[in-house]
Order: structure tokens, then sequence, then C-alpha cells
């Protein structure tokens, strides 16, 4: 459930610690239970629940799901070799857990309290004696320090980044590890380490963790892998006997007996699939599949579960590494043959708004969401400008075409949806009205995730997600190492010194107020840069479930948490 959950949450978590301890980096610090990136944890020793949870819920029944890709061939989630199933992080816990209302605070799993230095340069992590792996072996020092070097040089690249910032790793005892940071660590450093989950050494040990992996691993977590059919499905099974159950961080979740996610070729296979009842769970990003495609059911239930969280800033990007893009009268003039209203009224049927913002639907955004003052200009007015601006830039119109030293202003645009090919086709007939030429490319995923991951395009339909405390992966988002590193998120080609500093200085805010202005300011930059043609975001969650499915009445700022479902009379 934990993968269903973070379609809105970004791939790489930030964190800071509340409590900074009074004593300097050499004297002992005291032991703290809760850890916030700003201001005071919600929760405390004396929480007995979060207040999003229903402790009553019952046990039992099954959620079926689509996967979010069209196949899998390893167990592995941590690894850069092969796909990894879906769900993984069901099977593995660890150091410590996150809760959904409040922007980033963590609270203990595996280690049961910390002890961090003032200037947070070391952090050590006193683990919980009763930890267990699904085999009952004890989670011990060993395995931390084991999954800590494993993870640096052969985990995920955001791992290796943050991990290769510890100078040192030693044991204190069988249940503590200290961690001590080197150069070029920030405030949020010791707050990824606790989101390092914990591997079995005597597991691991003697395997080759970069291999694909079908065995399911020795691991903990409230949930084991019960069934593999690569390709097809797989299914997990509640641990009845999941040392962690009773914890403040666990209370009230985990509800399912069973999870299984199905694999389609494609999402209108997924989406019959649930409209025939075969799935009871289903997540919609298409504002267009939500208000005509499901099926009219009394077994349906469509919810639109509110959030306060940023929404995914997607849109038509430019590639600003190519020319033409590299002239921002360019992208300028084809971002004002956008046809907003057209595509609102007759794609988005006339809800949600613009993402101007790139933190769209929160306080952080540097502007109001919605249209700017040129897109509240009618179309007519707005090719008449964009027309202008390309004159400027030296592209004049030749029999009907934008020529400039002998070639005509061209270019591709990836896609890799339906809808995004339908408002591709509306953009490409005003364009053709200014002399440019478009050419859509629709792509299967691999193909289009290997493009993009390669930087390999004129102009890309894609998004960029942040959090309610965005950290250290702005650096990935927008920094001219991101536009020079292939693999990484600056899809624009972004590469100003203002924006590097800008980028550097949000994980390194000292509170919450100085992290919003740094954000304001980063936000107001990109948006004057016209990295991208911005599209919509709805400002709600599109969940249809099978009636039978419920979830608690409270929804915390990060939406509705899967988690925290159950099924009503659920059978075992």
């Amino acid at each position: 459930m934990t993968e269903l959950m973070t379609h809105h949450t970004s791939k790489i978590l930030t964190f800071s610690l509340l409590f900074l301890s009074s004593l300097s980096p050499a004297q002992a610090a005291e032991k703290q239970y809760g850890l916030a990136m700003h201001g005071s944890p919600k929760y405390n020793t004396e929480s007995q629940s979060l207040s999003y949870v229903n402790i009553q819920a019952p046990k039992g029944g099954t959620l079926k799901t689509a996967a979010s890709k069209n196949t899998y061939d390893t167990l592995n989630p941590y690894s850069l070799k092969g796909t990894a199933a879906e769900g993984l992080n069901l099977i593995y816990d660890r150091l410590m857990a996150r809760t959904w209302d409040e922007p980033f605070t963590m609270y203990p799993l595996i280690a049961e309290s910390v002890e961090l230095a003032e200037d947070r340069s070391w952090i050590i992590f006193h683990l919980n004696p009763k930890a267990r792996f699904n085999d009952n072996s004890s989670i011990t020092a060993d395995d931390v320090l084991f999954s800590f070097e494993t993870l640096k040089e052969q985990g995920r690249p955001n791992m290796r980044r943050i991990y290769k910032l510890v100078s040192s790793a030693e044991k204190l005892s069988e249940t503590s590890v200290k961690f001590t940071l080197g150069d070029g660590y920030d405030q949020e450093t010791v707050m990824i380490l606790s989101l390092m989950p914990v591997l079995s050494k005597s597991w691991w040990e003697g395997k080759d963790f970069e291999a694909t992996l079908l065995e399911a691993p020795n691991s903990s977590g409230p949930y084991q892998i019960s069934d593999i059919d690569p390709g097809r499905s797989i299914t997990y099974k509640r641990n009845e006997n999941y040392w962690a159950k009773d914890l403040l961080a666990n209370k009230g979740q985990y509800n399912f007996e069973t999870i299984t996610y199905e694999y389609f070729r494609d999402d209108t296979v997924a989406l019959e699939a649930f409209n025939k009842g075969d799935l009871n769970y289903r997540y919609e990003f298409s504002t267009n599949k939500w208000m005509s495609a499901y099926a009219d059911s009394s077994n349906i239930v469509k919810y639109e579960a509110p959030h306060q969280r940023p929404e995914r800033a997607k849109g038509f990007i430019f590639n600003m590494r190519r020319a033409p893009f590299d002239d921002i009268n360019i992208r300028k003039a084809i971002a004002l043959a956008f046809d907003e209203e057209w595509i609102k009224r007759n794609i988005y049927h006339d809800k949600g708004a613009r993402s101007m913002s790139l933190f769209p639907n929160s306080p952080l955004a540097a502007t109001s969401n919605g249209s700017t003052a040129e897109e509240e200009l009618s179309l007519r007015q707005r090719l008449k400008k964009a027309a202008n601006l390309l004159d400027q830039s030296g592209w004049l119109v030749e029999n009907g075409q934008r020529i400039k030293d002998g070639k005509t202003l061209s270019f591709e645009l990836l896609i890799s949806t339906a809808e995004e090919e339908k408002i591709a086709l509306n953009l490409k007939k005003h364009l053709e009205r200014l002399g440019i030429s478009m050419n859509i490319r629709p792509m299967d995923s691999a193909s289009f995730q290997k493009r993009r991951q390669d930087y390999d395009y004129d102009m890309i339909a894609h998004y960029w997600l942040n959090s309610l405390s965005p950290g250290t992966e702005q650096m990935l988002y927008w920094t001219c190492e991101a536009a020079n590193t292939k693999g990484q998120f600056n899809y624009a080609g972004i590469c100003e010194p203002e924006i590097d500093t800008l980028a550097a200085s949000i994980a390194a805010a000292p509170d919450y107020e100085t992290l919003s202005d740094n954000v304001h300011k980063l936000d107001a930059k990109l948006q004057d840069l016209n990295i991208m043609i911005p599209l919509f975001f709805k400002g709600v969650d599109y969940i249809a479930h099978d009636k039978s499915l419920h979830h608690p009445e409270k929804t915390p700022i990060y939406g509705s948490i899967v988690e925290t479902w159950w099924m009503d009379s659920p059978t075992q």
C-alpha cells in the first residue's frame, strides 16, 4: 500500500530533526523520540494513535489494484538492475517511519530513539530490542551497517549520493549505530539516513545484490510476499506476527489480509478490469477518464479526496540544451499558442487549474494558482504577441513557414498518453498558424523512459513532484550538475548560478519560514525562465473503489492514505 500512496510524493523524501540538543557535538546528546524537518512533532511517547487512522478498523479482506508498470522481473527495489515489482515497500521496515498529517516528521520504527549532534554532524540510532526480521531473527547493528555499506555502493543513485556523505559508520553496541558526516552534508542528511531500509545481513551476504531477484528475501515489514507471477501479478500477505504492529506509526494501518497488484499491458485494459470488478481500488490521474470512462455501477464509489500537498507540476517541457529552445523568446511564443480555454473545457471538463507554479496547490507556490495575465488574453491576441516574439528572434515567415538562416522552425514533442496527444494536437494546430511545425511522437513506456533519462528530446510531456518540505531533491531538479548528468531530473536543462544557489539554500534552511521564502524565490525564478507549457492539476485525488472498501473520515494533509483503509465485513 505504500506504493499506492507514494504517487504524490517525491521519490526522494526529505526530513530534518525537531529538537536540537543544547550540548556541543563532542558531548553526549539526549535521546529523542520524534524527528521533524521544522517545528515540533505532533506526537510523543504518550500518544495512543495517529489522528487520521481508525484503530477499530477490522483486519482481513483483499485489496486488488493495478500496478503502475506493465511488468516486473526483480524483487529487489533498491538495485538499478531490472524492474522491481510493485508494493515491495510493504516488506521492508526502515529505521524510522513517516506520518502524513505533518509536512515531514519521523517516528520510531526499527530505531526506537536517536541522539543527534547540535550541528547535525552525527547521529546515533538506538534500535528497538524487539525488532525482528520475518524469520524471527533480531535486527542488529550489524544489519544496519551491512545495509548502509551495500546501499552506498550498489543502491539507487539517491541513496549512493547521500550515504557517501557519511565519513564513518560505527557499531557502538548490538543495538546502537553512529553515523558521522563529512564534507557536503546539510540539515536533512541525518533525516534521509533515518529512512534507510534495513536488510538482513545473513540472508544477503554472498548474494549478488545487483542481480535480478525472484526469490522472496528475508525481510521485516507488515507484509510478506506470498505469490509471484512475473509480468502478471504479485501478492502480499499480512504478517500476523509482525513485530511492530502496535507501534504508534502502525496502529490502525495495514488492515488488508492480502494485497495483490495485477499487471496489464496498458491503463485502458487496467480500467476495464476495474469496471468489471476484477480490481477493487484504483487511483485515477486523468480527469477525462474520471468524468467519462467509469462504469455506472452501484458497486463503484468515486471518491474525490481532498489534500493540501503540492501536486504534479506537469507540462510540455522545453529542452533548453537544444536550439531553438535555448532562446526564451521562442519558448514564450510557443507557450502563447496554448489554447487554455478550449483545453480546460474539452480535456479537463472545467476542473482544476493551470500549474503555473512548480509547487502547485500549495503555499510554497510563488504565485497564486491559475492563469497569468498573458494567458488571460484572447487566443488571437496571444498569437499576435507570439508572432512579434518570433520576428524579434529572426524567425521570419516565408511561404507559411518560419525560416532563419535557411532552417525551418520545427521540433518534436514526446508524449506517452492519449490525453497528452489530444492536447498536443490542439497546440499543433495553433503553432501551424504561426508557421511552426511540431511533430508529435507517441512512445511506449520503456522507450519514453529511455529518451527521458538520456535527455534525448526537443520537448517532452512530463512533470516534477514536490513535497510540503522540499530539500536536496531540488539539486537534482534544477542545477547545472543535474542538467549535465543523464538519469537525473533536470528535464529542461536549466543551468544558472542563481538557481544553483537557491536550490542549495532550501535543504539548508534553519526553519520553515526561511525554507518557504527560499522556495518562493526559486519558484519565481523558474517561472521567469518559461521552462514549460504548464498543463493542469486537479486539487483533489481521484480514487475509485468497491463499496466494500472504507477509509477514515479524516484526511491528512497529504491526502487519503491507503494504508489506513479496510474492508467491510472482510473474509480471511
